[in-house]
């Protein structure tokens, strides 16, 4: 296969021009620099560049792998380090060329003393784009400042069975709400400097069973309308600068061997001109794991074939291999060459092959208090409040007495997701301190409610069977007058924890005995509130509803080190809860994969004694107060190439100030295929106070409702579209309808992806809050 030249600058031609093959290759390769034995990747123990670090960076380097975040390091005293080697790497590469430095910083910068913030599944929970960009634009300075030039974030996975242990990477199981909400990080992450990498392109959360790397089975009409569209929004609303493959093989078929998708998709259809990085070792695995390619030289040809142009994190298959294929002859050098120039590009965008202009920073503040602020403020906007008998908030019911109960009640790490470093890292290195503060639930209940008595007891542990805790637990609770019992996971790596890379499970139950402690708690009749600190959605019907169910069932998802600040704020009432489940609550595993993107087959029609009904639907979350919708008004007719206008009113009718996540659905009634029962158009965050009202303005493009036909084409059909507003997808508390009228319409790239929304608030006395109300609010998303 021959390859066409990248439209690149002049300045690049020329030094293109003048590089040896030698000097070409090193520029497609990484080198884990501090990669030991730790496992912190998969495989990574058996996949190791052979060559040592000195040969490898003979004639420069593409990449350096990680050097803040493979083991606890001293920022300053590595940024010093980074900044010579740098230069020395310069001298190498024979032409001033810097080598690329990328980190993972998926939930901050994942390095020793660094902020950690929530996990993409709370941002999700959130439903606020502005507020992951700020937090994007955050983690974005961090890493500037240091010196590197990548992040290997946002993940735009769409969640599809939540026994998949990577669940709490991903940002929600609706495309659009991951399209926004992870284009949103890209501006801001890029807004700071770095290119960000989307991560997994594509279909990776759709494996098989659940299980870490297995096949995937999706038909391309399911690729193409429900997994690519998050990754086109980053492409084309976003101008993301990188993307990295996925493990997976569809349909037998590996992703990075896949001209169609890493190549036709994502360059010729749209417009990708940025550079696509391996996945760790995914190049090699097309030899050990698909079989797809007799040796790593042959691997390295199909992949760089497909349109791979890094090999990350090292080079396994793209430095020795890829020579000897080049010399045999078996590898087409022109694809070489294509690479190179897409690497040079970027590198010639992030100022890598200039001269310094900067020196190695002499302080370094990883864990900034405005950084600590921003994180709390996503932990409390993403805390889905699942069900409340008026336990909550506890600062009306003012105990003397709270009892906090379970594995998660007095843990940190309870609190972070598995790309962490906490979880991630340092669990290699026992002994090391965190390196950041994280409040635990119970710490920051005292802080809260200092004048209350808080006790605490763990019950069991995470996972496992020792049930020997419980009867201490529940003395606890008779003593109390409320008790917090608190459960969930402990996130990690390749069996470290119970959710998190290589952590997929076969049931929806809560870990180890952790079930048996809250029904033995719940029946000592003391009241009882749940909180979950979790990865993933578990099948908790049982305590929602019936005999064993709590008072009050709170769902966070991995907070981050300002969590445990968060949750206590909710419980107390200093805040209200205002995030909604951007993931379906399951019944049970059996039920899985389900998504609320459903066609009415996969409902539960009475054909079937297996009931798929979700204990809590997509979108839905509760609050301190109550909201109307009313009055959703919608014109008769729409053009099929057009933008549809809802507007719609939302109340405050309860006693407090409160926010409401105004949700628009649709659904196409009669289709050429089946199309999902409900479908998320729009969402807003409203903040209102008691009484008072607004009007919400969506503006829709008709092109949020385009399917993939049965000749494999993306168009926007003629027909009745319902739609609807309420406190979930399965609310349909305001309706109403139009007509898509006019020709099929076959979707290309001017067609717009986003909805915008404005916020109206009359001016007029609020009848419950006694004043006037004149702030008006509008956004993009």
């Amino acid at each position: 296969m021959t390859a066409t030249t990248p439209a690149v600058s002049p300045r690049v031609l020329e030094l293109h021009a003048r590089m040896s093959r030698e000097e070409k290759l090193a520029q497609l390769v990484g080198y884990w620099v501090d990669q030991g034995e730790e496992t912190v990747a998969p495989m990574s123990g058996e996949l190791q560049a052979s060559q040592r670090y000195e040969t490898a960076t003979t004639h420069g380097l593409g990449h350096l792998t990680r050097v803040y975040g493979t083991r606890p390091v001293d920022a300053v005293e590595r940024a010093r380090w980074l900044w010579r080697e740098q230069e020395r790497l310069r001298e190498r590469s024979g032409h001033g060329i810097g080598a690329i430095v990328h980190e993972e910083c998926l939930t901050g910068l994942a390095a020793w003393g660094a902020t950690i913030f929530p996990t993409p599944l709370a941002w999700g929970a959130a439903f606020d784009p502005d507020l992951v960009e700020e937090t994007a634009r955050a983690i974005g300075s961090t890493l500037r400042g240091i010196g590197v030039h990548q992040g290997l974030a946002p993940v735009l996975d769409v969640a599809r069975d939540p026994r998949w242990g990577r669940t709490d990477e991903c940002i929600a199981e609706d495309p659009y709400l991951v399209g926004t909400v992870g284009t949103a990080y890209v501006r801001g992450l890029q807004g700071s400097g770095i290119h960000a990498t989307l991560k997994h392109f594509v279909g990776y959360s759709a494996s098989q069973a659940g299980r870490n790397h297995a096949p995937v089975h999706a038909g391309p009409r399911e690729i193409a309308d429900v997994f690519l569209p998050p990754f086109e929004m980053a492409v084309r609303d976003g101008g993301v600068r990188s993307v990295m493959n996925s493990y997976s093989e569809i349909d037998g078929v590996p992703v990075a061997a896949s001209p169609y998708y890493l190549t036709e998709v994502l360059r010729e259809r749209w417009g990708f001109d940025g550079v696509v990085v391996a996945d760790y070792f995914s190049i090699a695995f097309l030899h050990m794991s698909h079989a797809v390619a007799a040796d790593r030289g042959e691997a390295a040809g199909l992949a760089l074939a497909a349109g791979i142009d890094v090999e990350l994190p090292s080079g396994d298959t793209f430095a020795e291999p890829l020579a000897e294929a080049l010399a045999a002859g078996t590898v087409d050098e022109a694809l070489v060459d294509r690479a190179v120039l897409r690497v040079l590009a970027q590198k010639e965008d992030l100022g890598l092959l200039d001269p310094p202009t900067d020196e190695a920073p002499t302080a370094v503040d990883l864990d900034p208090p405005a950084h600590r602020e921003l994180a709390r403020r996503l932990a409390e906007s993403s805390l889905v409040l699942l069900s409340n008998d008026g336990l909550l908030p506890l600062a009306d019911r003012a105990p003397q007495r709270l009892a906090v109960i379970g594995p998660n009640a007095d843990r940190p790490e309870a609190m972070l997701g598995c790309y962490s470093f906490v979880n991630h890292v340092l669990a290699h290195h026992p002994g090391v301190p965190l390196g950041v503060e994280i409040p635990s639930v119970a710490e920051a209940l005292r802080a809260e409610l200092d004048e209350v008595e808080v006790t605490t007891t763990p019950g069991c542990d995470v996972d496992g069977d020792d049930t020997s805790g419980i009867p201490a637990a529940v003395a606890a609770a008779e003593a109390a007058d409320v008790a917090v019992v608190v459960v969930g996971d402990q996130a990690g790596l390749f069996g470290r924890g119970t959710v998190g890379e290589g952590n997929d499970v076969e049931s929806l139950e809560l870990p180890g005995v952790q079930r048996q402690l809250v029904e033995a708690v719940v029946a000592t009749g003391t009241p009882v509130v749940l909180v979950l600190l979790t990865g993933r959605p578990y099948a908790i019907g049982w305590a929602l509803d019936g005999e064993t169910s709590a008072a009050a069932v709170l769902q966070s998802f991995f907070p981050g080190q300002m969590g445990g600040p968060a949750i206590a704020r909710v419980l107390a009432g200093t805040v209200a809860p205002s995030g909604r489940l951007p993931i379906t609550m399951p019944r049970s595993a059996g039920a899985q994969p389900y998504s609320y993107l459903r066609p009415a087959l996969a409902g539960s029609g009475g054909v079937s004694s297996a009931d798929t009904t979700p204990v809590r639907p997509f979108g839905f979350g509760l609050t301190y107060t109550t909201f109307e919708r009313t009055d959703l008004r919608v014109p008769a007719e729409v053009a099929t190439d057009g933008s549809l206008t809802a507007t719609v009113t939302v109340t405050n009718t309860g006693e407090r100030t409160g926010v409401d996540v105004v949700q628009l659905y649709g659904h196409d009634v009669h289709a050429s295929v089946t199309r999902p029962a409900a479908q998320l158009l729009g969402y807003r965050r409203v903040e209102l106070e008691p009484g008072e009202s607004a009007e919400v303005t969506f503006t829709v493009p008709t092109s949020l409702l385009a399917l993939t036909d049965p000749g494999m084409t993306r168009v926007v059909e003629p027909g009745d579209v319902e739609l609807w507003v309420g406190g979930s997808c399965e609310d349909k508390e305001a309706v109403a309808s139009t007509l898509l009228v006019g020709d099929v319409h076959r979707v290309t790239a001017a067609d717009g992806r986003v909805t915008t929304s404005a916020v109206t608030r009359p001016a007029e006395v609020s009848p419950a809050a006694g004043r006037s109300s004149t702030r008006s609010a509008a956004a993009s998303r």
